[in-house]
């Protein structure tokens, strides 16, 4: 299941692809860093992002 969170720094969404990794609209790949940041893979810059719940019922 696909959960959407938001990336503060680019201002976009993104979708996790697994447990710890996302790529966002503009094709980056974010690493999971914690609940609020993710690191830019391409250039290994720090984003704030929105957190993600751990729900498996979330709509």
């Amino acid at each position: 299941m696909r959960k959407h969170f938001f990336d503060f720094e680019d201002g976009d969404f993104a979708n996790s692809i697994s447990d710890n990794m996302a790529i966002d609209s503009d094709g980056d790949l974010l690493m999971r860093m914690g609940d609020n940041m993710a690191m830019d893979m391409d250039s290994g810059e720090l984003h704030i992002i929105s957190g993600l719940s751990n729900d498996e019922d979330d709509d």
